[in-house]
């Protein structure tokens, strides 16, 4: 066992294990052999007899203690990790802005990016024709109306009413 009383070996046998009879430092709870005695706890869940419920309390503090071992390691990776993009002058706005320009690159060199530009051209090209067409059908009907002898009429009226 290392100074702390807990072997962090993942493969070891006794891994996450504090010494026998001691306190669990995760619940407080005490241990038996290395496990939580269910001498602990006041009642089983239905269908667990005293020996499988001390294995699985025996399996869940090594797991807990798998986590937290797994937890240390990767803060130590993440710290070191963050040594060499500093060394590098790697900053997380470069990366950021790498990786948009990389994501923009990769969307514009995609088929699904062409085919959808292409699509909106065309679609944009019928939607000018179509608008075109309207405005040329628009400005006719409104010559038509114009010429029309009702329109003359109310323009004669609403002339009369500007000039009195």
């Amino acid at each position: 066992m290392d100074p702390v009383g807990q072997d962090i070996n993942l493969n070891s046998p006794n891994k996450g294990l504090g010494p026998a009879g001691g306190v669990d430092s995760l619940t407080g709870v005490s241990m038996e052999g290395g496990a939580m005695g269910v001498a602990a706890v006041n009642t089983l869940p239905p269908g667990l007899t005293e020996e499988e419920a001390e294995e699985l309390y025996s399996e869940l503090t090594k797991v807990e203690e798998e986590i937290n071992t797994l937890r240390q390691v990767l803060l130590a990776k993440e710290k070191h990790s963050a040594d060499l993009k500093r060394k590098l002058g790697l900053s997380p706005l470069n990366e950021l802005k790498q990786n948009i320009t990389k994501g923009w690159q990769d969307v514009q060199t995609s088929n699904a990016y062409k085919k959808t530009s292409e699509t909106l051209s065309v679609a944009g090209q019928k939607t000018t024709a179509a608008l075109s067409t309207m405005g040329t059908a628009l400005s006719r009907k409104l010559g038509d109306m114009r010429n029309s002898p009702t329109f003359k009429s109310f323009e004669d009226k609403v002339g009369n009413i500007k000039l009195g």
